[in-house]
């Protein structure tokens, strides 16, 4: 079951309801050329990257993607990086995208990492921002003010960050698919995690954005554009 909802009269931006993973998942497809999936992170929505998608649209078929529990898509009481990834497993093979590249913020990071361990062919090439393994990776003022807004709401997104993912860097090694891995200088997570990663993948490069934090240079913006196309449009080693 697909429902199309056109979002602009005579343009080629569709709102998209899909059902995948037996969840409705919501999604906005634009542009024409390789499929692109943009998967935003905590709390949020696909629209952070409304700004970027006007321009990758010249080059990609861009699928910008609400998560389950997020934006439009289905409430759940499952929060889980686990079922999370099995839902843009199932959104791939129900659109039957080819080899689709993957720009993960966050959360969207570790769903898109976590879905090149578990279906090593899927995946063209990936950029993962903002990512972590584990909870430790936060640093220590972080950690403590999410267990003290998780003490106030109960938010059970604030939970899964506090208990989730579980990543070993020794599960990394074996993932060759091509990655640019991206950070803030001033980030959420300790700078030694990105590091990590980067040296253990076989096929990644890093690149620290200076002077920006965990999200000031992706939410709304277009600045990592030109890096983008430089890297998905490249060819591989």
């Amino acid at each position: 079951f697909i429902n199309y909802r056109m979002r602009k009269k005579g343009a080629k931006r569709m709102e998209v309801e899909v059902i995948a993973n037996n969840i409705k998942i919501n999604y906005n497809v634009e542009g024409e050329g390789d499929p692109l999936i943009l998967l935003h992170g905590s709390g949020e929505d696909y629209h952070i990257f409304d700004k970027i998608i006007k321009k990758l649209k010249k080059n990609f078929t861009v699928y910008a993607i609400d998560s389950r529990n997020h934006g439009r898509s289905s409430k759940t009481d499952d929060f889980t990086y686990e079922i999370m990834v099995e839902d843009i497993y199932q959104f791939i093979k129900k659109l039957n995208l080819e080899k689709p590249s993957i720009v993960g913020f966050s959360d969207g990071a570790i769903i898109s990492l976590m879905l090149a361990i578990k279906y090593p062919n899927l995946i063209n090439k990936m950029a993962l921002l903002g990512l972590n393994l584990k909870p430790t990776d936060f640093k220590k003022n972080m950690y403590s003010y999410l267990v003290k807004e998780y003490e106030k709401s109960k938010n059970p997104l604030f939970k899964m960050m506090l208990e989730q993912p579980n990543i070993e860097l020794e599960s990394l090694k074996d993932v060759n698919v091509p990655t640019i891995v991206i950070a803030g200088e001033n980030d959420l997570f300790y700078k030694k995690t990105f590091l990590n990663v980067a040296n253990t993948m076989q096929n990644a490069i890093l690149k620290i954005m200076l002077g920006h934090d965990h999200s000031n240079y992706i939410i709304d913006q277009d600045i990592l554009y030109e890096d983008f196309l430089s890297f998905f449009n490249g060819s591989t080693k």
